[in-house]
């Protein structure tokens, strides 16, 4: 494992096998650690980076807030993903790389594919989140840690947290800096000590900004309908990963293919092989 520091917050990244760059904002949601690659679901059961390393150098690293990596307290918009992303492969000196997400790593990827196409060059997108019960849940977690902060306070999330030590994922009263706050203690001192309403507008604010859709969020439809970028689609199927959101973003992206596999069809034998095959075409 390495670090490195981008934009003032520290970035925990390991890069695995060699070939061409491919960046990969991992899966889990507001959990997003580099371990999820190969210890979550259906990535794990695929044994996708194990399978992508042979051919390619994966970056992963750790989403800012997520595990080792640092925080700042703001309104943090998909925009702030991009730019850890990007910072990353700058500090690598990578000028284009492939791009994949799993989960709600999908949506930084159209993200940055709209922000930088020069350095795009292609995107899997891989179970993207989205729909409308996803949209709901998200604003129940933030919903529920304000509610935490208005009936105790902020040195109390604090203490909550270096108790419990989960992340936003696993108990949403901790915050989406639960993460930071367990890891860095001059952060939770600082942050016990921030004005608390105006933390509450930030929080309030950056809610309304991920979730502002009941589809896949990330990017505006305009902005990827302008998109000359290859993206592969792979459907999800449940109340995280409505199949409508991937639809959306084979609708929305001009040169998008929509892998129509069942979730049970998702195996260490057919992903693998497809998303390889997809990659070589995409290089050209």
């Amino acid at each position: 494992m390495a670090f490195t520091v981008i934009d003032g917050i520290k970035t925990r990244y390991e890069v695995v096998g060699s070939g061409p760059p491919l960046l990969m904002y991992a899966p889990a949601g507001f959990d997003a650690t580099l371990e999820k690659w190969t210890t979550l679901g259906v990535y794990a059961k695929t044994r996708l980076l194990e399978q992508l390393s042979k051919k390619y150098s994966c970056i992963i690293f750790d989403r800012r807030e997520c595990g080792q990596s640092g925080g700042r307290v703001e309104r943090v918009t998909w925009a702030h993903y991009v730019a850890q992303g990007k910072g990353l492969l700058d500090y690598l000196n990578i000028k284009r790389a492939h791009l994949m997400g799993g989960c709600m790593g999908c949506s930084p990827v159209v993200a940055f594919g709209v922000a930088y196409p020069e350095a795009t060059l292609s995107m899997i997108l891989y179970w993207p989140v989205g729909g409308a019960k996803y949209r709901i849940q998200g604003h129940q977690r933030f919903a529920e840690h304000l509610a935490f902060v208005q009936q105790h306070n902020l040195e109390q999330v604090v203490a909550l947290v270096r108790k419990e030590g989960k992340p936003f994922n696993a108990d949403a009263r901790g915050g989406p800096w639960a993460s930071v706050i367990k890891n860095d203690e001059i952060f939770a001192e600082r942050y016990a000590q921030q004005n608390v309403e105006k933390y509450k507008v930030t929080v309030t604010a950056m809610a309304r900004t991920l979730f502002d859709r009941d589809t896949a969020p990330g990017a505006e439809p305009e902005d990827l309908l302008q998109l000359d970028i290859p993206a592969l689609v792979i459907p999800g199927h449940d109340p995280s990963h409505a199949t409508s959101a991937a639809r959306y973003l084979e609708e929305c992206l001009p040169k998008s293919e929509y892998w129509d596999v069942p979730v049970a069809g998702q195996t260490e034998e057919t992903v693998p092989p497809k998303l390889l095959g997809f990659l070589e075409k995409a290089a050209g």
